[in-house]
């Protein structure tokens, strides 16, 4: 039954420990904020924590792929556990209860290592493990584990948590849900990944530098990390302004946070969609049409829905659930870019999980940059112009068959 849905059967077990790692790290994302700038701080101030923490994500991600293939994909995804952790427990007892905020800095920076070493190094492990006529659904169902935790059960249950336990007894519950994850990714999936054999010091260096050469020896996977740059801008820049935009026009913070759930309730479902879409349609036919267009147009309308509706919820609700929607219209992209990597699937998939990190670093950071400059709606505008940009890139990247129908034609007119 797993294997006719496009799940792979024998890391059925992983799927289930990413969402409910997912759901620990996620707990916070939507309220985090706004609570911060209640305590004091400036949007400047909260902007520049998640800066930090995407910097972190950044280096995590991009050698999430390669560790895997030197390492070990259980090897490597305990070792995001150890670091999610520690940055957590010590954010909370250091930095949150007291605001200190250098020590959160520190603190967000070593929690941000982990969840790329443990969620995106088990995607490596998909995409090595699933055929390739299936391997966009696989991917598909593996962002549906990531988002159903991070963004859905994570943001729903903090909305609930937050009224019983308090702020900080519900971060401490996070570490609880992320050991669970990890119980059954790790102990309870038996899958085996046979990682490279390599004999020396130099030849394991080697294939952690395969995550930086490979942007030169193949600019189309460059540029299919910055198209997944792009990808998650709203996803990791809307919750630093956003929530305060719509506390403006009615909307107040527990909502926003069911709001936010039911945004990605929607990324979740057409991350299956997109799947079956993009193994049926055409992988860069769906990223362009679905992700990049699409993206744009309901970007914008996400931040002018509140205005117009006078903070009606049901109205907000239905455009973020298209918006979120149309997200996984991005979902190709892990079966296109390590196609186009040939045998360097695990550098390229590195150079997708650092333009993954990148992209909680370079939205808060336009966030930053841009919003004192030209308030929360120009940088809204901003994204729903490189979400338009991106479709453009895809349409450039050639995949290997339309590489051979190039070289075809050409024999042909020659």
């Amino acid at each position: 039954m797993l294997d006719k849905i496009g799940i792979p059967k024998h890391l059925s077990w992983g799927f289930l420990g990413v969402m409910l790692f997912m759901m620990g790290d996620g707990l916070e994302a939507g309220w985090l904020s706004p609570f911060l700038i209640d305590q004091g701080m400036t949007v400047q101030h909260t902007a520049s924590i998640f800066t930090v923490y995407g910097i972190s994500l950044a280096l995590s991600s991009w050698f999430s792929g390669v560790c895997l293939e030197a390492f070990g994909a259980k090897r490597t995804m305990f070792m995001g556990l150890l670091f999610y952790i520690i940055g957590t427990a010590g954010f909370i007892a250091f930095g949150f209860e007291t605001m200190n905020y250098p020590i959160m800095l520190i603190t967000y920076f070593i929690k941000g290592l982990g969840y790329p070493l443990f969620a995106y190094s088990f995607l490596t492990w998909v995409i090595y493990r699933t055929p390739k006529n299936r391997l966009s659904t696989a991917v598909g169902w593996f962002w549906i584990a990531y988002c159903a935790g991070m963004m859905v059960l994570g943001a729903w249950y903090s909305s609930y948590a937050i009224k019983y336990f308090g702020y900080i007894n519900t971060l401490w519950t996070s570490i609880f849900w992320a050991c669970l994850g990890a119980f059954f990714a790790l102990i309870v999936n038996k899958d085996k990944f046979k990682k490279k054999e390599t004999t020396s010091a130099k030849e394991t260096l080697n294939e952690l530098l395969k995550g930086i050469t490979i942007v030169k020896k193949n600019p189309r996977v460059a540029a299919g990390g910055v198209v997944r740059i792009i990808n998650s801008l709203g996803t990791y820049g809307f919750p630093v302004f956003l929530p305060i935009h719509m506390a403006e026009h009615g909307i107040e913070t527990t909502v926003w946070l069911q709001l936010w759930g039911t945004i990605f309730l929607g990324n979740i479902v057409f991350n299956l969609v997109f799947g079956f879409v993009g193994d049926k349609f055409g992988w860069k036919n769906t990223i362009i049409w679905f992700g990049g267009v699409g993206c744009a147009v309901f970007t914008v309308l996400l931040y002018y829905t509140p205005v117009l509706a006078n903070g009606n919820i049901v109205v907000t609700s239905i455009v973020g659930f298209i918006w979120g929607g149309l997200l996984a219209g991005y979902v190709p992209l892990g079966a296109l870019v390590p196609t186009v990597a040939g045998e360097d699937k695990g550098a390229a998939m590195s150079i997708l999980n650092l333009s993954a990190g990148l992209s909680s670093f370079v939205a808060p950071a336009i966030a930053w940059a841009f919003i004192g400059l030209v308030g929360a709606q120009g940088v809204v505008w901003i994204f729903g112009l490189l979400y338009l940009a991106s479709a453009i890139i895809v349409h450039f990247i050639q995949v290997p068959e339309e590489d051979e129908m190039r070289k075809n034609t050409a024999s042909i007119a020659s």
